[in-house]
């Protein structure tokens, strides 16, 4: 692997990760589930040509299935990792900064897809090799999904899309949201319900609706989303950093709230994820506490969800070798990944942001 033309502008090397959970986990037919996905890709032409296939696998979307679900029916693994192959398809358009590609142009192709997902006979897109991907993803989806996951999903997908639009909004003004704007909206872009109902799905669990939406449950799914997507913005960082404006993420929100540097910036990124974490160990705990088996293995995957990210992010050429920087891949490309033993900083209270601070109300005393 060459030197990359620049270095990264947030220094060296990446910062150390908290994360006190079971790591280093993955479904143990992962070659099987990448294998099948990659056939399924290729089946229907998603990438017009070997360059874009080669920026296509490079983002491990089967490794990232099978790291953030380690256990499960093989089936849905499958249909999620296509899903996921599809999704950062689209993703990497929404990104690709092309005059093209602004809010209007974001939001319109999101409600078709969504009410796609809703009515797959509604025809709302035009012909082509993703539109033909989708219409196969969404009818086997609901063929294996029940109603009530089924709506969860498409809840998952809306956070998912609204996220990306209201990105893409800020971006298109250049206007840089206020920390607990970026805390509220921003990481829905990581659409964490989206993947999170494929967990269950995999494991057969069916919580019933009042736990699932219970509001402490909701507080720590939402914490489990904002932790996933501080580490994404530092891990795709590097990929998104030749944008003008700069690409609305955690590290640039804050360097332009305190007027410094992005490699400046890290710390305190860093030292405000840390704290959500400790939130989200402890209130995982106290859950768990007294909790039936299909709550506590809800539990374990939220925990799956956050830690697996990180491996995968780790692992991925997508982020290793930025397209930015290479003009193909390499197979090979790994981050260091630096885990800490424990918090960057030692505040275990609640954040003067309300958009967060909400969520220390059901850790109790």
């Amino acid at each position: 692997m060459t030197a990359p033309p620049r270095p990264s502008r947030l220094g060296p090397r990446l910062p150390a990760f908290y994360c006190p959970l079971e790591r280093d986990l993955v479904h143990p037919e992962a070659k099987q589930v990448e294998a099948r996905a990659v056939e399924w890709v290729d089946s229907f032409g998603l990438y017009p040509d070997a360059v874009e296939r080669a920026w296509g696998l490079a983002t491990h979307s089967a490794d990232f299935t099978c790291r953030i679900i380690p256990e499960g029916k093989v089936e849905a693994l499958l249909l999620f990792a296509e899903w996921n192959y599809w999704a950062n398809a689209v993703d990497d358009w929404q990104d690709s900064g092309s005059e093209e590609v602004g809010t209007g142009a974001v939001v319109e192709h999101g409600v078709r897809l969504l009410r796609t997902i809703e009515n797959p006979g509604a025809s709302l897109l035009p012909d082509g090799p993703m539109t033909r991907a989708l219409v196969d993803l969404v009818s086997r989806t609901h063929a294996m999904l029940s109603p009530f996951e089924l709506r969860r999903f498409t809840e998952g997908t809306r956070d998912w899309l609204l996220g990306a639009a209201w990105r893409a909004a800020r971006a298109e003004e250049g206007a840089m949201p206020g920390l607990n704007d970026f805390a509220a909206l921003g990481p829905l872009a990581n659409g964490t319900r989206f993947s999170l109902t494929w967990s269950d799905v995999a494991r057969e669990d069916r919580l019933p609706a009042e736990v699932l939406y219970s509001p402490a449950l909701t507080a720590l799914t939402d914490a489990a989303g904002f932790i996933v997507s501080a580490d994404n913005d530092l891990f795709s960082y590097d990929k998104d950093d030749h944008l003008e404006p700069p690409e609305v993420n955690l590290v640039n929100v804050l360097a332009h709230r305190e007027g410094c540097s992005p490699a400046e910036a890290v710390p305190l990124a860093v030292a405000l994820r840390d704290r959500v974490m400790v939130l989200f160990t402890t209130l995982r705990a106290r859950l768990a506490d007294g909790a039936d088996p299909r709550l506590r293995r809800h539990l374990a995957a939220l925990g799956h969800y956050v830690a697996g990210c990180v491996a995968w992010q780790g692992r991925a050429p997508r982020y290793a070798t930025p397209r930015n920087r290479y003009g193909l891949p390499s197979a090979e490309a790994r981050l260091a990944v630096r885990y800490a033993d424990v918090p960057s900083v030692p505040d275990r209270e609640a954040p003067d942001l309300p958009a967060l601070a909400s969520w220390w109300q059901w850790v109790g005393d």
